[in-house]
C-alpha cells in the first residue's frame, strides 16, 4: 500500500499533465475531464475506476495497475499497455481514440473496444480472445500473431486481418466486411 489512497473519490478538471502524480492507489474513484497528457503514472494503482472526457495521450505506463476500470470518451493517443502491470490487467473503451497505441503481447481477454478510433495500434501477438471490436475504425492496426478466437468485429471497419497469421476460431463478423479477411488474397470482391 502507498502513503496516499483515495476511494470513492472523483476528480473533476484536475491537470495532472507532464509531471510524475503522486504515488498513491486510486479504488473506485472518478476521474473527469482531467488531464494526464505526458503524465509519469508509473507503479500507480488504478482499480473499479472510471475515466470520462479525460485525456492520457502520451502517459507513461510502467508499471501501472488498471484492474476492473473503464475509459469513456477518452484521448488516449500513444499508450503502451504492455508496460503495464499485467496482474489484473481488466479495462474497457467506449468511444475513445487510441490511435498509435500498442497492446504487444498483453493479455486482454474479454475487453470491450466499442465505437473507438484504433488508428494504426500495435495488436501483435495480444489475447484478445472474446473481446469486442463492435463499430469501431480498426484503420491500419496490425493483427499478427494474436488470439481472437470469438472476439467480435460486426461493424468493425477498416481492419485487415491474415486468417493464415492469427487466430479465428469462432470469432464474429458481417458478411459485408469479409474484405478485411481475404485482403491478402488479392481478390476483387463485388
Amino acid at each position: 500500500m502507498k502513503e496516499k489512497y483515495h476511494k470513492e473519490q472523483t476528480f473533476e478538471r484536475k491537470d495532472f499533465s507532464r509531471g510524475k502524480m503522486e504515488d498513491a492507489d486510486f479504488e473506485a474513484c472518478h476521474f473527469i475531464s482531467c488531464n494526464f497528457s505526458e503524465s509519469d503514472l508509473s507503479l500507480i494503482d488504478f482499480i473499479d475506476c472510471r475515466f470520462t472526457d479525460c485525456n492520457l495521450s502520451l502517459a507513461k505506463l510502467n508499471g501501472t495497475l488498471f484492474q476492473d476500470c473503464q475509459f469513456q470518451n477518452c484521448k488516449m493517443l500513444g499508450l503502451l499497455f504492455e508496460n503495464c502491470n499485467k496482474f489484473g490487467l481488466s479495462v474497457g473503451f467506449g468511444n475513445c481514440t487510441l490511435d498509435n497505441s500498442s497492446f504487444y503481447q498483453v493479455k486482454m481477454r474479454n475487453t470491450k473496444f466499442i465505437d473507438c478510433h484504433l488508428h494504426h495500434v500495435d495488436f501483435s501477438e495480444a489475447d484478445l480472445d472474446s473481446s469486442s471490436f463492435n463499430n469501431s475504425d480498426l484503420k491500419d492496426a496490425l493483427f499478427e500473431g494474436s488470439n481472437l478466437e470469438k472476439a467480435d468485429f460486426r461493424g468493425a471497419d477498416h481492419f485487415i486481418i491474415n486468417p493464415e497469421k492469427n487466430r479465428l476460431k469462432q470469432s464474429k463478423f458481417l458478411r459485408s466486411d469479409l474484405s478485411g479477411l481475404l485482403m491478402n488474397y488479392q481478390l476483387k470482391i463485388e
